[in-house]
C-alpha cells in the first residue's frame, strides 16, 4: 500500500531535525511534551473520510497525503491546524507510513487509515501493554466494522493462531497483522525497514511482519483493545485489490522465501484463477527489485509460516 515526498510545512512538535531515517525526511527527536503515541494515517483520494474520522483520534496526528487530486491537503489543514500534513508529489503506497513514522518522533505509531480509529481509551492502553512487554513489536488490535460493529473474520483468525502464545507476549502470536488496527513499537518498526517499495499496497503487511519475527520481535494479537473500521465508499473493485494481494504475495515470496517455498507460492498464485494470473503479470515488473532485496528468513520464521499455510 504505499517516492520521495516533498515533507509538509505543518510541523508538529518542538524538535530540532538532524538526523534522517530515510526517505530524505527528518526524524523529529523531541516530540511534544509527554507524547509516547501518534497516529499516522497515508491516505489518497478520500477527505470526507478524513474530515470524518481525524477529530476521533486520541494522540497526535501525521497526515501523509499519497498525491490526492480532491483537495484533502488544503482541507485538512483548514479544518484541524493541529494536524502534522506532509503531501507527497506522487503515490507512494504503504511507503507514506514509513515516511510518517519518521516524522512522528514517538516511541510508538499506530498506524490508523483515513476510515478507522481507536475506540476511547484503548490507544492509551495498547501503548500501556507495549510499554509492559518490551520484546513486543506489534500489537494487533480487535477490530470491529461498520456501525453494526461486527467482529472482523480475521480477529478470529489471529485469536485462532496455530503459533500459540509465547510466555513473554501478551497473546496469540502472529506472522501477519492488518495495518489499520496495528501499534508498532517506531524502534522496531524501522530496524525492520518499515514498508517497502516493492510490495507498497495491498498486502504490504506480511514481508514487515516476517522481518519483525526474523529480528526476535513478538506480533501479538490483543483482543482487550479495539479499533473501528468504517471501510470507505471509495474503495477499488475487489477483483482488482485480489489481483493485488496475490502480486504482493508473490513479491514477498521472492524477497524472503527458501526456493521450494516460492515455488508453492507461485503453485497457489497460479490456481487462484484469473486474480491470480493478473496478480502474477503485476509482480513480474518489480521481480528485479524484488531479488535485490532478497534475504531469506531463519529456519524458525519459515517453520511458522509453513505451519500457518498448512
Amino acid at each position: 500500500m504505499t517516492e520521495r515526498a516533498s515533507p509538509g510545512d505543518c510541523d508538529q512538535g518542538t524538535g530540532l531535525a538532524p538526523p534522517t531515517a530515510g526517505h530524505d525526511l527528518p526524524v523529529i527527536t523531541n516530540p511534544s511534551a509527554g507524547a509516547a503515541v501518534t497516529c499516522v494515517v497515508a491516505s489518497r483520494n478520500r477527505r470526507a473520510d478524513l474530515l470524518a474520522s481525524i477529530p476521533r483520534h486520541e494522540a497526535p496526528v501525521v497526515l501523509v497525503d499519497n498525491a490526492s487530486t480532491d483537495d484533502t491537503v488544503a482541507a485538512v489543514r483548514a479544518a484541524h491546524p493541529e494536524v502534522t500534513v506532509v503531501p507527497l508529489d506522487r503515490n507512494a503506497g504503504a511507503v507514506a507510513r514509513t515516511i510518517g513514522t519518521a516524522r512522528a518522533g514517538t516511541p510508538f505509531v499506530a498506524f490508523t487509515d483515513d476510515d478507522s480509529w481507536w475506540a476511547p481509551g484503548d490507544l492509551a492502553r495498547a501503548v500501556e501493554v507495549m510499554r509492559a512487554h518490551p520484546r513486543l513489536g506489534l500489537l494487533a488490535a480487535r477490530i470491529l466494522v461498520g456501525p453494526e460493529e461486527t467482529l472482523d473474520p480475521v480477529c478470529t483468525e489471529m485469536a485462532d493462531s496455530p503459533l500459540a502464545t509465547e510466555p513473554d507476549l501478551p497473546g496469540p502470536s502472529l506472522l501477519g497483522f492488518v495495518a489499520c488496527a496495528a501499534l508498532v513499537r517506531t524502534e522496531a518498526f524501522t530496524a525492520a525497514g518499515g514498508f517497502d517499495e516493492v510490495v507498497r499496497f495491498p498486502g504490504e503487511e506480511e514481508r514487515l511482519a516476517l522481518d519483525l519475527a526474523a529480528a526476535g520481535w513478538g506480533l501479538a494479537y490483543v483482543d482487550s483493545v479495539t479499533v473501528h473500521h468504517h471501510p470507505s465508499t471509495h474503495r477499488e473493485p475487489s477483483a482488482t485489490r485480489q489481483s493485488g494481494l496475490w502480486r504482493s504475495r508473490v513479491l514477498t515470496a521472492l524477497m524472503r522465501y527458501p526456493l521450494r517455498d516460492v515455488a508453492g507460492q507461485l503453485l497457489r498464485t497460479v490456481r487462484a484463477g484469473r486474480v491470480g494470473w493478473r496478480g502474477l503479470a503485476g509482480a513480474l515488473p518489480r521481480v528485479p527489485a524484488a531479488l535485490r532485496n532478497r534475504r531469506v528468513l531463519p529456519r524458525r520464521v519459515m517453520d511458522g509460516v509453513r505451519e500457518l499455510a498448512s
